[in-house]
């Protein structure tokens, strides 16, 4: 039996919001050979969407170690720790940022881990962009058939090597599948923080949800919450329900619900979405699932990746009465896997996974198809946004480049980073909302 199937694994995921948080840790511990037993380090990286201690909570899922840290601080710890695997849970541009400092701090040494990325969802939007951000890694992960088929034709269409393009499914999928409707039946509306992103469609998808709970008073309707007021997940969320509900008079069978989307989809009857991944929850667990065609089917929406899916739907068709019934070939290529074969999902990453672990020699260094000859006025920006010079190294004056922070530095450093989170969340949207007058 290889060695790396019976030895003890420290894996160690970056994440930068509390859903790649979930999405890195779940994925560390379903691409991790069969038979190891892994500790698992999780870092956050510090912006304005690191997760609060709630958000971590929701989530679920537990860490052996987990801190904070900033780019230069995550690189530093990879100097002087030394992982089996790693998972960067990061938006593209941290992806591209971080493989070009790990290669500076692995410095030709052939003792590195075997890196992993990503995407937590569906990917509808910037697909040349976010993926050529994250070629360097060992493995590129692609949630379904669909998008394992697009990774490759991008990478092959530049000219990259599209090898580490490996498909698996989302990691967070799970569940007992739907057996018939509950008392009450319960139709759960999962909000999303971008989308859409302004206030008439957001109060307008609201107002439907209040009305549909009215014309239906034997239902119950929820409104299932990503974040609660003052909170950032993935994406900014500018305008929350929350608030948008307040002073409302709403009828008793309608809630607004936090909480892990696994528990609510326990009593869920009806999921409905405007594009958000919990639809392929629920697809997976064969609960009846709409996305919602009222604001159109368009790209900015997302929705528009479910064409094909026999999801789509209108406010007006389920107030009378409409049940959709999915297209079963669509949904066998997006990873959903409601044919029961998610158990086999992750075989291949893994397979991949321990061949790179007990490679002869150890690991060739990182090579992202990005360098500075390849795009010498992109990257460097790439680089420069989390304090790294062209080269990957610490610019001159990045935090935290030299040691760690003392008690001082520690609380002057915890203030500019509230200000900066207040000014994310509360000023800048008024400033855009000023312009928009």
């Amino acid at each position: 039996m290889p060695a790396s199937a019976t030895k003890s694994l420290r894996v160690a995921v970056l994440a930068d919001s509390d859903t790649r948080w979930k999405w890195g840790a779940l994925t560390a511990q379903r691409v991790v050979p069969e038979g190891s037993d892994i500790r698992l380090d999780g870092y956050l990286l510090r912006g304005r969407a690191t997760p609060t201690a709630r958000q971590l909570k929701e989530v679920g899922v537990q860490a052996d170690s987990l801190r904070e840290v900033t780019a230069v601080e995550f690189l530093r710890a990879m100097r002087e720790e030394s992982y089996d695997v790693l998972v960067l849970a990061l938006v593209g541009g941290a992806v591209q940022a971080m493989l070009h400092g790990l290669r500076r701090v692995q410095d030709g040494s052939a003792k590195r881990p075997v890196v992993v990325t990503g995407y937590v969802g569906v990917v509808y939007e910037k697909l040349a962009d976010g993926l050529l951000l994250r070629h360097g890694a060992d493995l590129v992960l692609a949630n379904s058939r669909q998008d394992a088929d697009r990774f490759r034709a991008v990478y092959e269409g530049v000219g990259a090597d599209a090898s580490s393009v490996t498909e698996v499914a989302l990691p967070f999928l799970g569940g007992q599948p739907y057996t018939g409707e509950h008392d009450p039946y319960t139709v759960v509306f999962a909000a999303q923080p971008s989308v859409p992103e302004n206030r008439k469609d957001r109060t307008y998808l609201l107002n439907r949800l209040i009305e549909h709970a009215r014309k239906h008073p034997e239902r119950e309707v929820l409104l299932k919450l990503r974040s609660k007021p003052g909170e950032h997940t993935t994406h900014i969320e500018e305008l929350p329900y929350q608030k948008l509900a307040q002073g409302q008079d709403l009828p008793a069978n309608f809630r607004l619900v936090y909480g892990h989307m696994g528990e609510v989809l326990d009593r869920t009857d009806l999921l409905v979405t405007v594009s958000s991944t919990a639809a392929l929850e629920a697809l997976h667990r064969r609960i009846p699932t709409v996305v919602l065609t009222d604001l159109g089917v368009r790209e900015v929406l997302g929705n528009h990746h479910f064409v094909g899916s026999g999801c789509l739907a209108s406010w007006d068709q389920l107030d009378a009465g409409h049940r959709p019934a999915p297209d079963e070939e669509w949904v066998a290529r997006q990873g959903v896997a409601a044919d029961g074969s998610y158990g086999t999902a992750f075989d291949a990453a893994r397979e991949r996974i321990a061949v790179l672990l007990d490679r002869p020699g150890g690991l060739p260094p990182l090579n992202p198809y990005y360098t500075t000859e390849t795009a010498p006025g992109y990257l460097p920006g790439i680089l420069a946004r989390h304090h790294l010079g062209p080269d990957g190294s610490p610019l001159p004056g990045a935090p935290a480049a030299d040691k760690a922070p003392g008690p001082v530095r520690q609380i002057v450093r915890r203030a500019a980073r509230g200000a900066y989170r207040h000014g994310v969340q509360r000023v800048a949207p008024v400033i855009r909302r000023m312009g928009e007058l």
